[in-house]
């Protein structure tokens, strides 16, 4: 099995556990492949059993034949990492050396039983749905997609904005407020939860709208149907606004026109025997658990 390891920085308190990746990487003799600038980065504290290749970019996966991209971080690792894997259909595994990880599913003390597993070919793939965002302007380069979120938001300590909203062509709401967020179910349970948005399983074929700190509060999150197209036109007192894609922003104006659509492929994220996302919901956010005596 042919591997690419993809992470964004080497914390000191994680090099134990990269070292025994490596290690279990170079014993289950997987061909491994690490993304350039954090290959560099590791090369003075990890010691390699066998040789590994770099990865570049995006292009390689057109020249190679990967079978898997293991990130390691948290989502925010795995939300990069799409922009690596793009349309190529490489499934990702998330090992998780962040916090909460809803995304990065195998925790750092289950690295051997987790390479057992795909050594032997234990693993499923499970495709999540992905957004595009259209632009009038050109904006976001070659990656206008997102797998949590596109949000609309005023910028720094700017009064709020006003976010006219479509759905289809048809006016839906002239929405006051900090800003909105337009959130696919895998993203319902990020920026879109903290404010109130509801948590959408995978593959329900949703898209959420929730409003940021809306000025009226019978201004709800809705949930409509991902074959939906939802256009925005932005005014407010200040001359800038951000509009993000996952963890990429830009600065965009009132002469943006912008709407948000179901994207043309989404992302494979590998999934274990024994997990999924009920499991995770119970143990990410402490369902079921009485703390009231901890």
């Amino acid at each position: 099995m042919q591997v690419v390891i993809y992470s964004q920085v080497l914390k000191e308190k994680d090099i134990p556990h990269v070292q025994e990746l490596f290690d279990l990487l170079a014993d289950g003799q997987f061909s491994t492949y690490v993304y350039g600038p954090y290959l560099e980065e590791i090369r003075q504290h990890i010691t390699f059993k066998r040789d590994v290749g770099v990865f570049e970019s995006h292009i390689d996966f057109s020249l190679k034949r990967f079978d898997m991209l293991i990130t390691l971080g948290g989502d925010g690792t795995i939300l990069k990492a799409a922009t690596l894997v793009r349309d190529f259909n490489i499934p990702i595994l998330g090992i998780n050396l962040g916090r909460l990880g809803f995304l990065a599913r195998v925790e750092k003390t289950k690295l051997k039983e987790t390479l057992n597993l795909l050594a032997k070919g234990r693993f499923e793939t499970e495709e999540r749905d992905m957004l595009y965002l259209e632009s009038n302007m050109p904006i976001f380069g070659d990656t206008p997609y997102a797998l949590n979120d596109c949000t609309l938001l005023k910028r720094d300590t700017s009064s709020m904005i006003t976010i006219h909203t479509f759905i289809n062509g048809a006016y839906l709401n002239s929405y006051w407020a900090d800003g909105i967020i337009v959130a696919t179910p895998t993203g319902s349970t990020g920026y879109s939860l903290s404010c109130g948005g509801p948590i959408v399983f995978p593959g329900s074929g949703n898209f959420v709208v929730t409003p940021v700190a809306p000025h009226n509060l019978n201004v709800r999150p809705i949930v409509i149907s991902d074959d939906s197209v939802i256009s925005f036109e932005i005014e407010g007192r200040a001359e800038n606004f951000l509009c993000t894609l996952d963890s990429r922003f830009e600065t965009i104006t009132s002469v943006h026109s912008l709407a948000v659509r179901k994207n043309s492929f989404g992302l494979n994220l590998v999934r274990l025997p024994g997990v999924n996302f009920m499991e995770t919901l119970r143990s990410k956010l402490n369902w079921g658990a009485d703390r009231r005596n901890h």
